[in-house]
């Protein structure tokens, strides 16, 4: 530290600026800064499988040049969840080389986000799948046998979602599901009807065309032999149900993109791990009367705050079904949004 002494005795002493002492980096690091790389080089591709902070991404698609990377978060990434069926950029090693490892800077801005709950109250959302546009829900007849509530639940999550549903109806071979599809009859709901010695896979692959389709259902439902039977190398694991509980066993354990190859065209699809239960805490009951564009453009007219149940007063739906307004098809319609909004106002019984 350098000082003159002054004439005046008990003056404090003048620094000058070689006696600020600076701190010294130890670690060498240059200082943190807000602005990042905009990647501008950035590959855009689409997230097929997700295990354990690796992300599998085709790079290229529909081109000459397709192939997979396997790729990792950026840290400004960390907490964002990056899900099968996004859209990210990445930059880094994008051979897919052996050993190559290249990095998700950016998220492409989602289409769709189909999420569930562990049950109604939790508000922790579990994201399932990205940029679907069509919901397949699996479900047999009998074996372990059919519940109304966890497919509306499904049906729930897909109009949410902004997801087309339709549905597969397995093992029809041991029994008669008329008396369980009638509960959906007023729905604009695709039906598919497969038994052990013939599964309808020309019909069903020719409505997965150009679409990535998640497919969705309970444990033993025959969902992943689905899988197989549509794309004969996804060597999904076929399980079976205890005769005990009439519970199926989990056998699929992760959720992945698979390609759907037909000479009339290509399409994708997502598998998802079985589930027994499907949470809706983070449903917004307005996403499913837009479902329903004929009843949304009646209920315009409901009183602030209708609940549109059935013992809703001054309901303009009821009352349009009432009066025979909305033709033959409006009451069964009405009956299954009322249905819808019931399971969800029910709480979490499965």
């Amino acid at each position: 530290m350098t000082w003159w002494a002054t004439d005046d005795e008990d003056d404090e002493p003048e620094y000058d600026e070689s006696s600020v002492r600076v701190r010294p980096n130890p670690k060498g690091n240059k200082p943190r800064t807000k602005t990042r790389p905009e990647h501008e080089d950035a590959l855009t591709g689409r997230i097929l499988s997700v295990d354990r902070g690796r992300y599998t991404v085709m790079l290229g698609e529909n081109t000459p040049d397709e192939h997979r990377v396997t790729a990792a978060r950026a840290s400004e990434l960390r907490k964002h969840a990056v899900v099968t069926g996004d859209r990210v950029d990445i930059v880094g090693d994008t051979t897919g080389a052996d050993g190559s490892l290249a990095r998700i800077v950016r998220i492409v801005p989602r289409t769709t986000l189909l999420r569930r709950s562990a049950d109604d109250t939790d508000a922790v959302e579990r994201v399932i799948v990205a940029n679907a546009d069509q919901m397949l829900i699996v479900v047999a007849a009998a074996n372990p046998e059919p519940r109304i509530r966890l497919v509306d639940r499904y049906l729930v999550a897909a109009y949410d979602a902004g997801v087309s549903p339709i549905l597969c109806i397995t093992k029809t071979d041991l029994a008669d599901p008329a008396e369980f599809l009638s509960n959906f009859a007023g729905l604009d709901l695709p039906v598919f009807r497969s038994r052990e010695d013939h599964m309808p896979l020309a019909e069903i692959s020719a409505a997965l065309i150009a679409h990535d389709t998640v497919f969705v259902g309970h444990s033993g439902v025959g969902k992943s032999t689905l899988v197989n039977a549509l794309v004969p190398a996804a060597h999904r694991a076929v399980g079976v149900v205890n005769t005990v509980t009439g519970r199926g066993r989990h056998t699929s354990s992760s959720t992945i993109s698979l390609r759907l190859e037909t000479d009339a065209g290509r399409g994708w699809v997502i598998d998802t791990p079985g589930v027994r239960s499907f949470g809706l805490g983070h449903i917004n009951t307005d996403n499913i009367l837009k479902a329903f564009t004929d009843l949304a453009t009646v209920a315009e007219n409901c009183p602030r705050g209708c609940t549109h149940l059935p013992d809703s007063p001054d309901c303009a739906m009821n009352e349009a079904v009432a009066r025979g307004d909305l033709g033959p098809t409006g009451k069964a319609r009405l009956d299954s949004l009322q249905r819808l909004l019931t399971t969800f106002a029910a709480g979490p019984t499965y």
